[in-house]
Formats: structure tokens, sequence, C-alpha cells
């Protein structure tokens, strides 16, 4: 008596189970729900960017160098009173370095020197000049009157000659000393350049600023010996001014296309993460460079830096504005590049779409962005039961994320695909190809991706 609600309970428990089991079994041989993942279509406002990374450099840069050498003894003093350094604000002419200037002294009280004594050389000449003057005029009289007298009883032929040769002899030495006068006047000429040139090397020794701004670098300590050779040594870089900046923009020459001057720019750099800087494109530069092949172009970013948050050579990562859209039809990326196997096409629609990829005119470009204005065409799948149907869109600009696309039939709200669940995934690799069934559409679909960029099973080509 005692075992027979104890039966009782133990049968219950088995009938429980059993019909737990067989729920179960059901729900997995049954409907097993959608094996697409789908979103909707959204109406939303979209921005096209173009990414690139650049150094902030300030806008003039003057590099003050040395044009004569020897050993820096003292810096001067910047605007506040201060020993010149990094970050000094300078004055034009403000005093930012002295060289050791005694050679440069001695050559000048040297080059003094030869330029008095080339003045005392002209006055000697030209009192020489006076000299040969009074002894040319005394030989000219003497001349005359032999001329007069003639070879006589008077004057003999021999004195008669002397006369004559004195007269020669004192317009040679006139004209003589009068070109000494002339030399005299070039050596003279000679020590004042030579003067000139060491009272310049002299005021070399201070180095003085030439702009207004603030040093950004010093390049020599007190001490340190400048060489001037070839090229004039580099001792201090300086800032005309930091309060307008300049962001360099390395571009990718495939984005350059996009880009043009006062075309706006946004960037951040990590010094300030939180912030966002505003700038326009100022110009775009024609040099070139590649490196490993891959070509890119600089791009000048005015932009205003008042209160001096921008330091040089920060790195900056911008984004360039290349399109705007408001109230647009979206749709995230992956529902463009997202293909399906050709099993999983609704089976009225496998006929024409294979028609479409036969045909020369039905292709598609995947591309999902505008390219020099012209809209590409693309393809996006609406779930149908267990299938899917194409919906053809054209596509107009990207963020990256979202696309804009136009179509016959695209609405908003309408839920697209753009992915599947594992086990659709499972099941759509699982299921044996027919051979009567339409081919993959291009080597995506081989690859287990759907068609190939281009075609209506396709994706879109990878985004900028």
């Amino acid at each position: 008596m005692i075992l027979r609600p104890r039966i009782g309970i133990t049968i219950l428990i088995v009938v429980g189970l059993a019909v737990l089991a067989g729920g179960w079994w059901f729900r997995s041989k049954g409907d097993k729900g959608t094996p697409f993942r789908t979103v909707p279509i959204k109406r939303g406002n979209l921005v096209a960017t173009v990414s690139a990374t650049g150094t902030v450099e300030p806008e003039i840069v003057v590099d003050v160098g040395a044009q004569v050498a020897g050993m820096i003894s003292s810096f001067g003093k910047d605007k506040n009173g201060r020993t010149v350094d990094y970050g000094s604000v300078v004055d034009e002419s403000t005093v930012l370095a002295k060289i050791d200037d005694s050679l440069y002294a001695a050559a000048v009280e040297s080059a003094k020197a030869q330029l008095q004594q080339a003045t005392a050389n002209e006055m000697s000449a030209e009192a020489n000049v006076l000299q040969m003057k009074a002894n040319l005029l005394k030989a000219q009289n003497d001349w005359g009157r032999a001329q007069k007298l003639g070879p006589s009883d008077a004057l003999s032929q021999s004195s008669y000659d002397q006369y004559q040769a004195s007269y020669e002899v004192a317009k040679a030495n006139l004209a003589a000393s009068e070109a000494a006068v002339q030399q005299t006047k070039a050596t003279m000429a000679q020590a004042k350049a030579t003067l000139a040139t060491a009272r310049l090397n002299l005021g070399y020794c201070t180095i003085k600023s030439p702009v207004k701004g603030v040093i950004i670098d010093r390049r020599v300590n007190i001490g340190q010996t400048v060489v001037a050779s070839l090229s004039a040594p580099s001792l201090f870089l300086i800032a005309n001014d930091l309060k307008r900046i300049q962001v360099w923009m390395s571009v990718n020459e495939a984005d350059v296309g996009g880009i043009s001057i006062g075309q706006p720019v946004t960037f951040t750099v990590d010094a300030y993460p939180e912030r966002v800087f505003r700038g326009e494109v100022g110009k775009i530069r024609l040099n070139a460079t590649m490196t490993q092949n891959v070509v890119t172009y600089t791009v000048e970013v005015n932009t205003k830096n008042d209160d001096g948050k921008l330091l040089p050579y920060l790195t900056a990562n911008a984004k360039f504005t290349i399109g705007h859209r408001e109230n647009v039809l979206l749709v995230p990326g992956a529902a463009l590049r997202w293909s399906p196997r050709p099993n999983q096409v609704a089976p009225e629609t496998r006929p024409k779409l294979h028609a479409r990829v036969e045909s020369p005119r039905g292709g598609h470009s995947g591309s999902s962005g505008e390219v020099g204005g012209s809209q590409m065409h693309g393809t996006i799948w609406v779930e149908q039961g267990r299938f899917v149907r194409p919906l053809y869109v054209r596509i107009g600009l990207t963020d990256g994320s979202s696309t804009e696309v136009e179509g016959k039939d695209v609405i908003e709200g309408l839920r697209i695909v753009v992915g599947q669940t594992a086990e659709g995934s499972a099941t759509a690799s699982g299921t044996e190809r027919s051979p009567l069934m339409p081919q993959p559409f291009g080597r995506g679909a081989r690859q287990g991706q759907g068609g190939p960029e281009g075609s209506p099973g396709g994706g879109p080509s990878t985004q900028r």
C-alpha cells in the first residue's frame, strides 16, 4: 500500500520528461526561425570623409645660421629679460648669441691701418703730380727759348737737343705721376672694401633675430665652435607666428582627387584627444612621394591657434569632408558586402538574376562611393521566408559604416540582410547543390561569399 504513491509519482516524472523531450525534438525538427540577420533601412544624415595623418607645422619657420666661424661666447636676452632658450619670445633684431670676435676685431684694425696707408700714398702721389707739372713747365719754357735761338753760335747743337729731351722727359714724368695717383686711389678703394668686409664679419659675430617670433629649437651651447664653410651652420629655429599654424597631411593618391582648396577639415591630436580642431585646405603640393609603391601627396591645412594649444610637430589625425547628405536612406556597409549562395536565392528570381549576370549591360558595380560625381550600383537582399530576393540600388556617398542608397523599392524601415546566423551558415554549407540549380554567381560564391564585386550578388568594392 505504501509503494503505490511512490510508483505514481515516478510515473508522473517519467511522463513529464517524455513530454519535454518530445517538445524539444519537435522544435528542433520544426520551424527553426529565420537563418538571416536583418536590419531596417534608416533615414538620416551622412557626412563622407577621407582620413589622413600628418604633423603640426609652424606656418613660417626661419632657420637662423652663422656666417662666420668661431666659438659661442654668450647668449642674448629675450623679450622677458631671460637668457635666450627654447620657447623664448624674441623681437626683430633681438641679440640671440655672440661669437668670439677677437680675430674679427683685429682684422678690422688691420684694415683701418691699410686704409690709412692707402690714403697717405694717394696724398703723396697727388703732391708728386704737382711737382711733375712744375718740372714740365720749366722744361717747356727752356725748350721754347731753345727753339727760338736754334742751333747757332749762341746755342750749341748739344744744348739744343738737351732742352728738347728735358721737355719730353718732363711730360712723361707727369703722365707717370698721374697714373700713380689713379693707382693709389684704387688701392684706397680696395682698403675701404677690406675694412667694410672686416666690419661686416665683426657684425656677424652678433647673431640677431631676423623676425619676431618664438624660438622652437636652440642648436648650440656656450663654448661650442661653429664652422661656416660651404653652408651656414644652423643655430636657432624661429617660428614667426604660432597663432597661425599648418598641418601637413599625407593623403593617398586614391583619395587626393576628392580634396580641393578651401575644403573644411577636422582633426585631433593625441595631446588633446577630446578636442576637435578645425581648418581648411590651403594647398595641395604636387611633389608626391612614393614609399613601398604607395604614392602620397602632402596637403597643407591652415588653422588658427589663438590659444597656443597646438604645439609644433604634434601628430594630427584629420578627416577631410568630401560630401554631405541630409535626410537620405542609409544601409550598413555589411548589407552591400553580403551575398547569398545560389540555393539561398528565391527560386522565382534565380532565372532573372542569372540573366542579369549573363547580360553585358546587366552588371552592377559594387563600389560603395561616388567617383567623379557618378553614382554606382549595387545589390542588397531582402528576406523572403527561408530565401532572399535581390533589391538593386544606386549607391551614393559612404562614411565607412553607412552608405546612401536609392532605388524604386527602397523604403525606410524595410529590413535587409546583413549576414546569416550560425544555423543558416551551417545549413547553406551543408546543402548539396543540384546540377539543375544556377551556378554560383562568380568568384565570391565559390569562396562562400556570394557573387563578385560588380555582379548582382556581389558586394561593394573596398571603401576609401
